[in-house]
């Protein structure tokens, strides 16, 4: 794309990264989350539930803020993560992936759940009478039949992730070519004088991503449905 400055390439690279890499490490944790509450009932289960939820609940800033003060350098967590593994979150991208994949884990476990739930429990139970195990039962039957949910709950995730703002910037600031990601370029442009154009190209750029990543979706799950049905 012409016109585009190593600035805005290095926010639009960064933000792939990061959305990539939230999806990516919180899809096993979602689909484990999305089969316990569509299957299981267990005490505490409403609160699970209601911890899922909450960052879709609270203000963006709000949840930058616990995490500043959970996984910051004096946070317990983020002490302990830097003394142990040199692994360092606040200001840096891999914060920014802790802000984005909590952000859009809501998202991605309602889709998956609500694909679970849509899955018939006896065919599950048939399986777990001729022996097989629940692990089995559920790569060989139920995973087959989520496909398309799962599917749509990547897509969503992914594009939760590229959009948010609130909680990366509060948790790791908007740093050129390292914490900024395209939401943080836009608003850093939209500050400047002059800088109405290049935000404007990263709308367009932006637009055109969550356009095409749901355009990719619903081809996928289409074809996953057909496989299912034998179409």
């Amino acid at each position: 794309m012409d016109g585009f400055g190593p600035e805005e390439w290095q926010a639009v690279l960064l933000s792939l990264k990061v959305s990539i890499w939230a999806v990516a490490l919180s899809l096993p944790l979602a689909v484990f989350i999305a089969y316990a509450l569509a299957r299981w009932q267990f005490r505490g289960h409403q609160l699970l539930n209601g911890l899922v939820h909450l960052p879709l609940i609270l203000p963006p800033v709000v949840t930058g803020y616990l995490l500043l003060l959970t996984f910051g350098r004096r946070g317990a967590i983020g002490s302990w993560l830097e003394e142990t593994f040199g692994l360092v979150l606040a200001f840096r991208w891999t914060g920014a992936v802790l802000a984005a994949a909590i952000m859009a884990f809501p998202l991605t476990v309602r889709a998956i759940r609500l694909a679970i739930e849509a899955v018939d429990p006896k065919l599950e139970e048939a399986a777990g009478t001729l022996g097989a195990s629940r692990l089995w039962v559920f790569a060989t039957i139920t995973l087959p039949l989520i496909l398309p949910g799962l599917i749509a709950g990547v897509v969503l995730g992914f594009a939760k992730a590229m959009g948010e703002f609130g909680a990366t910037i509060t948790f790791v600031s908007n740093i050129p070519g390292q914490t900024q990601t395209l939401p943080s370029a836009i608003y850093t442009f939209l500050q400047v004088p002059g800088g109405e154009t290049a935000a404007l190209r990263l709308v367009i750029l932006s637009v055109a991503i969550a356009m095409s990543a749901l355009v990719v979706s619903e081809i996928l799950a289409r074809r996953a449905a057909r496989r299912i049905s034998g179409g």
